[in-house]
């Protein structure tokens, strides 16, 4: 007897031509509890980049607000499908702060990001259905998770889910953690496909934690006490996120690994949330702990971190594009190869998919 899976036929994605590098920081004046930092910008630059891995970040162009490239890696992710854009069933639009013009810092999120994607994709189909998902970065993995609900219901056949952020309008530039992130935009096309075989996603997992961490990661006033007019930024509390991370992510990936009923050695590849290269390595090396195994294999996670910084939701889907593609070094999706997607951000939430490509 045949079943439905959610299968992916086609991605993504839009990476902002604008590379912003550490000089772009070194005239910053950077503060902490309301007092400037007295080391040389040099050293908080280069001491940031050991931590997390990252030279280099993207931002996008001033004309260019969040639906704007979100609709453009929609666009790409239905060309590389080969469908026709009426016959999808949702959009699934995955962010946090809407659109944010430039020099803004003023949220828009009426109507939702999906309808505007919809309306600029000239969709007219009334039931292609179009809306967000508020989820903090593991937002695309969770819409994800949705898509594959809906395909397996019966209720959908073809779902397109989006994360796309501009988090450079929403940073304090008086933030040493603002260096970390980034702008982007992928986009996946779920379809559903018969087969007697289990392929596309076979079992996922979603545990939010929101009692004793959801501070953090919140709004709040700059860091510079003379800049405090009402606006709030990203701010986020990132020793104690990197702990939380390390011990909580790989238990959750266990789960959803063991749900699909498969080993550890049997996955291939793991897309995960590209949020600080130190701290995603320490996760791998504790999922692989978890199952007694010591060394975690070369070539199996890749990484975009430090040429592209942490896009928020759009990290995993459009490094899925890119390994699709054949554009990082060393990786290859291999048909009836086994891959785990993970993530973890604002809420707190933690979540995976296992795929069967």
């Amino acid at each position: 007897m045949n079943n439905i899976y959610s299968v992916i036929t086609g991605t993504g994605s839009y990476i902002p031509e604008n590379i912003i590098s550490g000089n772009h920081f070194m005239e910053a004046s950077f503060f902490d509890n309301g007092v400037k930092l007295e080391k040389e910008n040099t050293e908080i630059i280069h001491k940031f980049s050991e931590i997390t891995e990252i030279v280099a970040r993207r931002y996008a162009d001033a004309d260019l607000v969040n639906s704007d490239i979100a609709t453009i890696a929609a666009q790409r992710a239905i060309d590389n499908a080969g469908i026709d854009r009426e016959t999808l069933d949702h959009i699934i639009f995955c962010h946090n702060f809407g659109d944010v013009k430039a020099g803004s810092n003023r949220m828009d999120m009426l109507p939702a990001l999906a309808a505007k994607v919809k309306q600029a994709l000239n969709i007219n189909n009334p039931d292609c259905v179009a809306y967000d998902i508020i989820f903090g970065c593991p937002g695309w993995v969770q819409g994800s998770i949705q898509a594959d609900y809906l395909i397996r219901s019966g209720d959908a056949k073809k779902v397109m889910v989006i994360g796309s952020e501009t988090l450079s309008r929403i940073i304090d530039p008086h933030d040493r953690d603002s260096m970390i992130f980034s702008d982007g935009a992928g986009a996946t096309i779920f379809e559903g496909k018969e087969s007697s075989e289990p392929t596309g996603i076979l079992a996922h997992k979603t545990q939010t934690f929101a009692v004793d961490y959801a501070s953090l990661l919140v709004m709040g006033s700059s860091n510079n006490p003379d800049e405090r007019n009402g606006n709030t930024y990203l701010k986020m509390n990132g020793r104690k996120l990197y702990e939380f991370a390390v011990i909580n992510v790989p238990q959750v990936v266990k789960k959803a690994i063991d749900k699909a009923g498969i080993t550890l050695d049997e996955i291939k590849i793991v897309f995960i949330h590209q949020a600080n290269g130190k701290m995603d390595n320490a996760i791998m090396k504790r999922l692989f702990k978890l199952y007694n195994i010591d060394v975690v294999p070369d070539n199996l996670v890749p990484m975009t971190i430090s040429w592209l910084g942490n896009s928020s939701v759009a990290t995993i889907p459009t490094l899925l594009d890119l390994v699709r593609k054949d554009k990082v070094a060393g990786y290859k999706i291999k048909k009836g190869e086994y891959a785990v997607f993970a993530s973890v951000g604002a809420g707190m939430h933690i979540n995976a998919f296992v795929y069967k490509f």
